[in-house]
């Protein structure tokens, strides 16, 4: 079982990326599951849309997660309750639309769970993330209620990461960070058999400052005159991870890091 997941897709250039890409990618690199992050994806780089779900849903994406930006677009709140692969934070204060965890079945047959958690620290408030990871796995078991089981944690800093990354070893098939938009070095098998890399990085342009113009961002830190922050307009680098899962236990065999075309793909 071959699972690919695809840090978070910033904006146009991050959208262009998947449309033009991914289908192609899947083939080449047999990947039987993929799972993108796309809270970044509307054309102001905050917020996703139903027009952008469907067109990742139509290029082979099975899901989306989202984070801190899942309700910026304000259609979303009434899209999401009707479309059960785009997720939201599982740890959102309740009430709120849609869910945070949902069971899918893969082309190849197998259920695979994936979890939506966002961070505590230095992030919008929600309930408190440890407390939510430890209910859930007290009612969810890998390979009783399904095959596989990724979680895509949406944080702030790297401690806060780790240490869900070590709480599911053993329970998860992968877990791995969104939201800082850039890849970590990490990607690694836990001592239990559970995939982790601390941050996928972003499907967006890296001639930028985490996606957004770099100029703008630069006279922003320097208090000159700017605008409200808007997605740069290069060549998008897609990134994430691959992992390759084994059937008979659900957790993981292989991970590597994924990195394909424009600017970070071209330093190596």
């Amino acid at each position: 079982m071959r699972i690919l997941f695809l840090g978070d897709i910033v904006g146009p250039p991050g959208c262009e990326a998947i449309r033009k890409n991914l289908q192609n990618q899947i083939e080449i690199n047999k990947i039987n599951f993929v799972v993108v992050n796309g809270e970044n994806s509307a054309d102001q780089g905050v917020g996703i849309t139903e027009k952008i779900s469907k067109d990742f849903f139509n290029c082979g994406v099975d899901v989306i997660t989202t984070g801190n930006h899942v309700w910026d677009q304000k259609e979303t709140i009434d899209y999401i309750n009707n479309e059960k692969r785009l997720l939201r934070p599982y740890n959102l204060i309740n009430p709120s639309p849609g869910k945070g965890f949902e069971i899918f079945n893969s082309k190849n047959g197998y259920k695979v769970a994936v979890l939506n958690l966002m961070g505590n620290i230095f992030m919008k408030k929600c309930d408190d993330v440890f407390n939510a990871a430890k209910d859930f796995i007290s009612k969810n078991k890998l390979k009783k209620d399904f095959d596989f089981l990724i979680v895509d944690f949406h944080g702030e800093i790297t401690s806060e990461k780790m240490a869900i990354g070590h709480f599911f070893d053993g329970k998860a098939s992968l877990v791995v960070g969104t939201h800082t938009h850039v890849p970590t070095n990490d990607a690694r098998i836990l001592n239990f058999g559970t995939a982790y890399q601390t941050d996928a990085g972003m499907c967006g342009d890296y001639n930028s400052v985490i996606g957004m113009n770099k100029e703008n961002s630069l006279n922003k830190f320097f208090k000159k005159d700017s605008k409200k922050h808007f997605p740069s307009n290069g060549e998008a680098s897609l990134s994430g991870v691959i992992i390759d899962c084994d059937i008979e236990t659900g957790l993981a065999k292989n991970i590597k890091t994924f990195i394909y075309g424009g600017d970070l793909a071209n330093t190596h």
